[in-house]
C-alpha cells in the first residue's frame, strides 16, 4: 500500500505527485516551510493527506528548534503558515487544531517530551486516517451490487489519504471482495489527476478502469450501466453541502438525471458541523496557467484569459448518502450528520 506522506529520522518523507505519472521522486522536507510549500504545489494533495502533512510538519517545526529559540513562538508561526496554504480543504485546520491542543497539553513538560508529543500525536492522526478509510471501504462496498461498473473523478486513492483511501477505498474494497467490475476514472481537468494519479494506482493494483474526458460523463450515464458514482470531499457543510474537485457537481447532477446513487466517501473529519450549508465554503481559485498550460503545455493562444475554480460545491439535495467510517450516513443532513459525528 502507498503511503505517500511518512515520518522518517527527523524528516518527512513526501511523494511529489506533480512528477507522477513519469518519475517517482521522493522528497525530503525538513522544515514546515518546506512542508507547506509541498502542500501549496500539490506536491501532496487530497484532503486527508494535506492534513497528515501539515500535522508532520508542526512536528519539524518544534523538532529542529534552534538552540534558545522560543517554542511557543515557533509553533505558531508554522501553525499560521501551513493554515493559508489552502482554503478548502477543512482537514487541515482539523489536524492543526489537534497539534495545537497536543502542544498546550506538553509545552510545560521540557523540549524533549514536547517534541516526542507532538510526532506521536501526527503519527496518531496518520494512522487513524488509515483505519479509518478500511472502514470506510467496507462500508462503501456494501452498497455495490455484484458486477458493479463505477463512475469517480480526481484522485481520492492512498495518494490522497494516508493510505488505502477514500472513494477509492471503496472501489479496492470492492475489487478485493470481487464485486467490481470496471472503474470509469474521469481525467479531471485541467490538473489530470485522474489521468496522471488515479491510472497509475489502479494500474498497481490491477484493477481494470477505463479514462474518459470529464465531457463524456454525461453520455456514459445516459447509456446506462453504471451502478454509482463515487466521489471524495474536502470540506462537508452541516446541511450535507460538499466540496469537491470542480466537475463533482456536474456529475451529481447528470447522476441525478439518470437515477444513478451519488456517494460522497470521506472519513468524518471532512464534516465541517460548524459551518451551516456550503454557501460559505471557501472555494480556492489557483493560477490561471494550470487552464492555459495544462501540464505545462501550452495550447491556449498568447493573450488568453483563463478561471480556474478549484473546486466545486455540490447540494446535499443531490448526494444519495455519504459514507464515514461511522457507517452510510443518508438525509436529513442537517440532523443525521450531527448525530453520526457526536
Amino acid at each position: 500500500m502507498i503511503k505517500p506522506v511518512y515520518w522518517e529520522e527527523g524528516a518527512v518523507k513526501l511523494l511529489d505527485q506533480t512528477r507522477l505519472p513519469q518519475e517517482e521522486v521522493w522528497l525530503t522536507l525538513t522544515s514546515w516551510g518546506e512542508v507547506a510549500e509541498a502542500i501549496r504545489e500539490m506536491r501532496v494533495r487530497g484532503a486527508p493527506a494535506i492534513g497528515i502533512a501539515a500535522a508532520y510538519g508542526l512536528a519539524l517545526a518544534i523538532w529542529h528548534l534552534p538552540r534558545g529559540a522560543d517554542p511557543r513562538a515557533a509553533f505558531q508561526e508554522a501553525a499560521q503558515g501551513l493554515s493559508e496554504t489552502r482554503p478548502t480543504a477543512v482537514n487541515l485546520f482539523w489536524a492543526i487544531r489537534r497539534m495545537e491542543r497536543a502542544f498546550e497539553k506538553h509545552q510545560d513538560e521540557g523540549l524533549s517530551t514536547l517534541k516526542e508529543a507532538l510526532l506521536g500525536e501526527a503519527e496518531k492522526i496518520h494512522r487513524e486516517d488509515i483505519q479509518a478509510n478500511r472502514e470506510i471501504g467496507a462500508h462503501g462496498a456494501a452498497l455495490l451490487p455484484r458486477g458493479a461498473r463505477v463512475l469517480t473523478i480526481c484522485n481520492t486513492g492512498a495518494l490522497a489519504t494516508g493510505g488505502y483511501g477514500t472513494a477509492l477505498g471503496v472501489i479496492r474494497a470492492a475489487w478485493e471482495q470481487g464485486k467490481l467490475e470496471l472503474v470509469y476514472a474521469c481525467e479531471t481537468r485541467p490538473r489530470l489527476q485522474g489521468a496522471r494519479l488515479t491510472a497509475w494506482e489502479l494500474l498497481r493494483e490491477k484493477i481494470p478502469f477505463r479514462l474518459i474526458a470529464d465531457s463524456a460523463a454525461g453520455t456514459l450515464l445516459a447509456r446506462g450501466g453504471v451502478a454509482a458514482v463515487l466521489v471524495g470531499a474536502d470540506r462537508i457543510a452541516r446541511n450535507g453541502d460538499t466540496a469537491n474537485k470542480i466537475g463533482t457537481y456536474t456529475l451529481a447532477v447528470l447522476a441525478n438525471r439518470h437515477g444513478v446513487p451519488f456517494y460522497v466517501v470521506a472519513p468524518s473529519s471532512t464534516v465541517d458541523l460548524e459551518l451551516p450549508s456550503g454557501e460559505g465554503i471557501p472555494i480556492e481559485e489557483r493560477g490561471e496557467e494550470e487552464v492555459l498550460a495544462a501540464c505545462g503545455c501550452r495550447f491556449a493562444p498568447e493573450g488568453a484569459r483563463a478561471w480556474n475554480p478549484a473546486f466545486d460545491v455540490t447540494p446535499a439535495e443531490l448526494i444519495t448518502a455519504i459514507v464515514t467510517e461511522r457507517g452510510v450516513i443518508r438525509p436529513p443532513y442537517h440532523e443525521t450528520l450531527p448525530a453520526a459525528l457526536a
